[in-house]
């Protein structure tokens, strides 16, 4: 019992977990709700931080043959149209941190992470099980679904997401924060759009209370696309008012996202025209971590969303639940061999390592909305910075260097 864990949530969290903790001798029960296991959404981009943990796990061609790697980060004005600033990746990315920038759909890691899940013997997958409560005894811990079957290991993860049984039972029930934002996402075939945009780049279009990011998944195959504006469901935004909010995908319109958008300059539109169909969500997260407690509490801990949901303005929400899910098998990879596992030492110690990054993470997250969005004078203040300071600006060396090894 002593190195067996049960984990809630079969989505990319936890499967990163179930991977991490298997390739360091624990067998895993998986505890995933729906009934068939897929992912929703479309794409997300994952940094130099991210690409090494996969990389660590012997990932890398599995990701190479479904991915794409940009070339670069373009910043852009999205009304008027002109370049605000510029990154360098690709072999740039590479030379500075040991690996590439890379960006992915959804489905396509949520798969490459699912496979090599299921060449572990020692993770057993449960579909339909979605957890009811948890009970904690001195050396385990019980978990209670909502169809009577119940799992026991020396410990619990809740990768449960942002609506979180696990965190609502340990840390008390604590309402979502509503963004004020809602995302209009698409995909878009390379071969729909004209031949000036086929260029291998992330591409960010900044105007006043509203951002655009498309980018290249499934080898540059196809462009995701991604809009935010300001709004509420029920708003002239799909759905009708009082919308479920834990719904992932919402009906949505192509004229309501070009009347939030209003007028954009011909790239922008461009490509806004060549996607057939919006998905709508929105978009919710929680207060930055204030300490390691609201990371773990003994034998239970949290881990992705369900500990630290983002808004997606830094684009590291899968990133951060990758490190945490390498953080917990590198402990457990340094623990003495041969020895009983502590786990409430070992998860105490996860939350030690882990709080304050992803605490940083969504502070930096949330105010780079704030700058994404600005208007006036901070919107002016925005594009000098930008000219004058150039990469340093728009690089981040503290994350993309990491994970940082447990403390």
């Amino acid at each position: 019992m002593t190195q067996h864990v049960v984990i809630a949530g079969g989505g990319i969290g936890g499967l990163a977990c179930a991977l991490s903790l298997a390739r360091a001798g624990v067998s895993v029960d998986l505890l995933e709700q729906a009934g068939t296991l897929g992912e929703v959404g479309a794409g997300l981009q994952l940094g130099p931080n991210a690409v090494r943990v996969l990389d660590e796990w012997g990932l890398m061609d599995g990701l190479q043959a479904c991915a794409a790697f940009p070339d670069a980060l373009r910043v852009r004005d999205a009304h008027g149209g002109g370049q605000l600033g510029r990154l360098r990746l690709g072999a740039f990315a590479r030379a500075r941190y040991g690996q590439p920038y890379a960006t992915i759909h959804r489905a396509d890691l949520h798969g490459l992470l699912l496979d090599a899940v299921q060449r572990q013997s020692g993770v057993r997958l449960h579909l339909g099980a979605r957890l009811a409560a948890y009970e904690l005894f001195s050396t385990s811990v019980r978990a209670t679904c909502e169809d009577d079957s119940v799992f026991q290991g020396a410990a619990l993860i809740g990768a449960d997401g942002l609506w979180s049984r696990v965190r609502t039972q340990m840390l008390g029930a604590q309402p979502v924060r509503a963004s004020g934002h809602l995302a209009y996402r698409g995909m878009v075939h390379t071969d729909h759009l004209p031949t000036h945009l086929h260029h291998n780049t992330v591409t960010a279009w900044l105007g006043p209370r509203l951002h655009v990011v498309r980018y290249p998944v499934k080898r540059g195959e196809w462009f995701n696309v991604v809009a935010v504006v300001h709004g509420a469901l029920g708003q002239g935004h799909g759905g009708p008012p009082g919308s479920d909010p834990q719904s992932w995908s919402h009906a949505a319109r192509a004229q309501d996202l070009q009347r939030a958008l209003g007028p954009v300059c011909a790239d922008l539109k461009s490509m806004l025209d060549a996607v057939t169909e919006w998905k709508l969500w929105a978009l919710n997260d929680r207060a930055p971590v204030a300490s390691a407690s609201e990371h773990a509490h003994g034998r239970v801990a949290l881990l992705g969303d369900a500990a630290h949901p983002l808004r997606p303005y830094l684009a590291q929400g899968a990133a951060m639940a990758l490190e945490d899910a390498w953080t917990l098998g590198r402990l457990l990879q340094t623990s003495p061999p041969d020895a009983a596992t502590d786990w409430p030492a070992l998860l105490a110690r996860y939350a030690q390592t882990r709080w304050q990054r992803n605490a940083r993470v969504q502070s930096r997250s949330q105010r780079n909305g704030t700058i994404f969005h600005a208007s006036g004078l901070l919107r002016l203040g925005r594009n000098v910075a930008m000219t004058l300071l150039g990469e340093s600006l728009l690089d981040n060396p503290w994350l993309y260097s990491g994970p940082p090894e447990p403390v």
